[in-house]
């Protein structure tokens, strides 16, 4: 009995993940309909609620904006309003940093993370998946002895959460795997190893298959 439980729980705990996910997203992108006014939102015009329709809108907006934003006179706008927000002072600090790391990620040549990393965290002999970031400001750099680089370490199973370091270069090393690859390694608690295979908590590693050879 044990084991059809266990057979169960692999059919039916990803599968319910995976709606929880998709429904809190849709649920979200929902509150989008918000912006219609009352009488002309689907609800009150079809007379029930169907889920969706603020996924449809939002993705509107998105290609409306972004249509918007790539010719000339509404690059300008973006520019009228972008220099509105600077003159408020918290809102500058804010908005600036924020866009600062949304090109980084989302254009098509940002350089987020550049090279998956080895690292000892968080003490020596605890090693854990990071991410190279780029290397640190020159007003920083100058109270660092010698080169050091900037360095992302993600939380497991949350990459989007972690901490900032900045080391030394000769106390990381660089893995030959691509930085979807480690966040795939980082995100399955190990489970998954890059290339999709998965590894068993009791299975050798290969230094280990090598030593016995």
């Amino acid at each position: 009995m044990r084991r059809y439980l266990i057979a169960g729980l692999l059919v039916w705990v990803p599968l319910g993940i995976t709606l929880y996910v998709l429904h809190f997203l849709v649920t979200i992108l929902d509150q989008s309909l918000l912006l219609i006014p009352e009488h002309a939102r689907p609800d009150a015009l079809i007379g029930f609620h169907i889920p969706g329709f603020g996924v449809l809108l939002s993705f509107l907006i998105l290609l409306v904006t972004g249509v918007v934003a790539a010719n000339f006179f509404g690059a300008r706008l973006i520019l009228l309003w972008e220099s509105l927000l600077g003159r408020i002072p918290f809102v500058k600090s804010l908005y600036s940093s924020v866009k600062q790391v949304s090109d980084t990620l989302l254009s098509e040549k940002g350089n987020a993370f550049r090279k998956a990393l080895l690292v000892e965290y968080p003490r020596e002999g605890s090693w854990t998946i990071a991410f190279m970031t780029g290397t640190p400001d020159p007003s920083v750099a100058r109270h660092l002895p010698g080169e050091h680089v900037s360095v992302y370490v993600p939380t497991t199973p949350n990459p989007t959460s972690g901490f900032f370091l900045m080391l030394p270069r000769a106390r990381v090393r660089e893995l030959d795997m691509s930085v979807d690859e480690a966040l795939k390694y980082i995100i399955s608690m190990g489970v998954v190893a890059p290339g999709g295979a998965i590894r068993r908590a009791d299975a050798p590693s290969p230094a280990h298959i090598a030593s016995r050879n």
